[in-house]
C-alpha cells in the first residue's frame, strides 16, 4: 500500500514539475507548486508511515503551512499585477 502511495505521489511531483516548467500562464504555475506541495505532504505521510515516527507528520504540516502561505502569497501577486495592467476604468 504505502508504495502505492509513494509511486502516485512520485507521479505527481512529475507531473506538476513538468506544469510548473512548461507553464505557459501564471496561474499555471501557482497550481503547479500547490500540487508539488501536496504530493510533499502525502511523501511525508508516507514516510511517517514508513519508518512509525510520527516527526515526518510534523514535517507534513509545516509544509502545509508553506504551501499554503506560498500559494496565497503568489496568487496575490499575480492578481496585484494584472490589476496594474488593466486601463483605468472611468470615473463617474
Amino acid at each position: 500500500m504505502i508504495t502505492f502511495l509513494v509511486s502516485i505521489a512520485s507521479l505527481c511531483v512529475l507531473l506538476g514539475a513538468l506544469r510548473f516548467v512548461r507553464g505557459p500562464t501564471h496561474a499555471d504555475r501557482i497550481i503547479a507548486l500547490d500540487i508539488l506541495f501536496a504530493a510533499t505532504v502525502a511523501l511525508c505521510a508516507a514516510a511517517a508511515l514508513f519508518t512509525q515516527r510520527v516527526l515526518f507528520l510534523d514535517i507534513a504540516i509545516g509544509v502545509t503551512l508553506i504551501g499554503f502561505v506560498t500559494t496565497l502569497a503568489w496568487a496575490r501577486i499575480v492578481d496585484l499585477r494584472s490589476n496594474a495592467r488593466k486601463p483605468s476604468e472611468p470615473q463617474s
